[in-house]
């Protein structure tokens, strides 16, 4: 759009209409402190309020970025927009005429201009209409519908301007067109008519429907949602996108909830109209509704500008559509939530129920109390992972492992990353606390291997080790190579595979690293002598496409390990020691924490176990740590 040049009486008298706190309540939280208001800078990340506006002054300041300007000013900066177009929208806004230096521009400009303001003209006429139907004879199947199936009082239906749009083709179209004398263009540009294919005219988008008004946030009318009392498909039908209206931009009910979540310091998504009405009517008036598609991130970011803390609770419907639409938020939000810039909760009914649902049968009490107990989404998203999962089939067990290891790489801080790996261990041990240790090193080794420089074995002191600092100079620690290296024995030398399977079996020792553990019990499932082993095992993988992948390095041997490893007999016993090092050392550290944390008062009989039990698996580790050099070095070498 080309933008003509303002008279300056027009941009001073925007100057003085427009009152900066309110323009910028629009995108920032603000809070009165002293004679001034004070929140967090829109231009910088921070997360104490350092950003000061002030009223007298017409003025805003932030200490932190040094950010400073007017109203018009600030909206330039935000929306990195020209100085006429913010000038233009806010005269719209607080209603100033607008003067051109050119006076051929003056119609070209006010037509541009009064286009937005007639479709907001036509907007609010249907919405009178809609709402004056509603009370006739024909809308009385609508009145009952909202009386009796949404249990909505007289006074909710009027605060939403619910109305009907009757079953006629042309009812609306009439009244718009040929009684209020708009034009047809005008109304089709709105959303609400259609052009007939075939014949001229226009026909009506809405008839007998329920209309559900939807506004902006200044509570002006932009759209319709509409739906049907009827089997007619779709059952709710919005206005197609307008120059007013942008479904994946517009939050239903917004404009009411805008201040109920800046009190509250959240927000609350639902899916639906009537849920969000629901709430509000329930006197919880921080809702808003997605219009029934995937919560985008232009929506995120608009409630959040009025939530400080930026919590937002997504209470979507707890059925398959409800859990996808979830997921797709997530999506959609996820690099936020990682990041910390959105505390993002799931809030799923009792009973599948959506919140309409829940509130015919249960107090506005009762659900405030579930979303104070709403999971993170983390927490939310790991119940996701293991439902219906049967942990003690390998398939699953495998499968599990994998998604939550996926979801534990992309978390960002540190403490909350090692707060959801112990929670995942805890969930992949079965709470078996000897078994915890090596789920902890086994999503850690997925999730973020560390490659440590070190010094030849040779000059090593002989004194306890960490295990876990020894690693490959790819990456895999101790635990890790020796594992590998066991499996690529068994897998390519047959005479070895009894001897394997012995020493596993007489020490008691398993597979800690899941890819690892699932290699092995598909192995378990075949003769110890099978001789298209690796040929058959790839067959099996073939429907195994992502679990191959972690273990495919194991089926090739280059020509040095193959030399290496079928002339080499006691490396067998070298992965072995390695092993068991590995896990001596889990397990007695383990036990000295489990000792440690006992009340030897209260609990006499644990601290009595633990107080012997830790003392003697430190002792083995140690007896195990003396012959360590040679199976390290062992292990090391066959692993390069």
């Amino acid at each position: 759009m080309q933008f003509p040049r303002l008279h300056p009486d027009t941009i001073e008298e925007v100057k003085l209409r427009a009152d900066i706190v309110d323009v910028v309540s629009e995108y920032v939280v603000l809070r009165k402190r002293g004679k001034d208001f004070v929140g967090l800078c829109p231009f910088h990340d921070e997360k104490s309020p350092s950003f000061t506006v002030s009223q007298t002054k017409q003025m805003y300041y932030c200490f932190g970025c040094q950010a400073t300007g007017n109203a018009i000013k600030f909206v330039m900066e935000l929306g990195k927009r020209s100085f006429p177009e913010v000038v233009l929208d806010l005269a719209r806004r607080y209603q100033v005429p607008v003067q051109t230096l050119e006076p051929e521009q003056r119609q070209e400009l006010q037509r541009q201009l009064s286009l937005r303001e007639q479709l907001y003209e036509v907007l609010a006429s249907s919405a009178q209409f809609y709402q004056h139907a509603l009370r006739q004879s024909q809308g009385q199947k609508a009145i009952e519908y909202l009386q009796s199936n949404r249990k909505l009082k007289e006074e909710t239906i009027q605060q939403f301007g619910l109305g009907y749009a009757p079953a006629g083709w042309e009812t609306l179209s009439r009244y718009l067109v040929q009684d209020k004398h708009y034009p047809a263009q005008l109304v089709e540009k709105a959303g609400l008519i259609k052009p007939r294919k075939e014949g001229g005219g226009y026909y009506d988008v809405f008839r007998d429907r329920l209309m559900i008004p939807i506004r902006d946030v200044q509570g002006r009318v932009i759209a319709f949602g509409g739906r049907t009392l009827t089997d007619e498909q779709p059952k709710y039908l919005n206005s197609p996108e307008t120059e007013l209206f942008s479904k994946g931009k517009t939050l239903f009910a917004l404009d009411r909830a805008k201040g109920g979540i800046s009190q509250l310091d959240q927000a609350v998504v639902v899916e639906g109209y009537f849920d969000a009405i629901a709430l509000h009517a329930a006197g919880i008036n921080n809702a808003v509704a997605s219009l029934g598609t995937a919560l985008s991130l232009e929506q995120v970011r608009l409630i959040l500008r009025y939530t400080e803390s930026k919590q937002l609770v997504l209470n979507f419907d707890a059925d398959k559509a409800g859990t996808n639409a979830a997921e797709r938020a997530i999506g959609e939000i996820a690099e936020l939530a990682y990041k910390g810039e959105v505390q993002l909760k799931i809030l799923n009914l009792p009973d599948g129920k959506d919140a309409d649902e829940y509130l015919h049968s249960h107090t506005p009490e009762n659900y405030g109390e579930l979303l104070a107990n709403a999971p993170l989404w983390l927490d939310w998203q790991i119940q996701q992972i293991i439902q219906n999962r049967d942990l003690k089939q390998a398939t699953d067990f495998q499968q599990v492992s994998k998604q939550l290891v996926k979801l534990l790489k992309n978390i960002n801080n540190i403490d909350t990353r090692d707060y959801y790996i112990d929670k995942c261990a805890e969930i992949l041990s079965f709470g078996d606390d000897i078994l915890k240790p090596l789920r902890v090193e086994n999503l850690l080794t997925q999730i973020a291997p560390v490659a440590t420089s070190r010094k030849p074995m040779s000059l090593r002191k002989k004194q306890p080790i960490n295990v876990n600092q020894i690693n490959a100079p790819t990456g895999g620690s101790l635990l890790e190579l020796a594992e590998a290296l066991l499996l690529k024995i068994y897998l390519h030398c047959p005479e070895q595979r009894q001897a394997i399977i012995d020493k596993l079996e007489g020490q008691n020792l398993e597979f800690s690293l899941s890819h690892h553990r699932f290699l092995w019990q598909q192995i378990l499932e075949f003769k110890v002598g099978q001789i298209n082993l690796i040929s058959n095992l790839q067959d099996r993988y073939l429907e195994l496409a992502e679990e191959l992948e972690l273990v495919s390095h194991l089926f090739h041997l280059n020509e040095k390990s193959k030399k290496e490893i079928l002339r080499t007999s006691h490396v067998v016993q070298a992965a072995i020691a390695c092993m068991e090092l590995v896990m001596s050392q889990k397990r007695y550290r383990h036990l000295e924490e489990q000792w440690k944390q006992s009340d030897e008062k209260a609990e006499p009989e644990r601290y009595e176990y633990y107080g012997k039990a830790f003392p003697a698996e430190k002792q083995r580790y140690l007896e195990l740590n003396e012959q360590r050099n040679f199976s390290i070095q062992e292990v090391q070498r066959f692993s390069d």
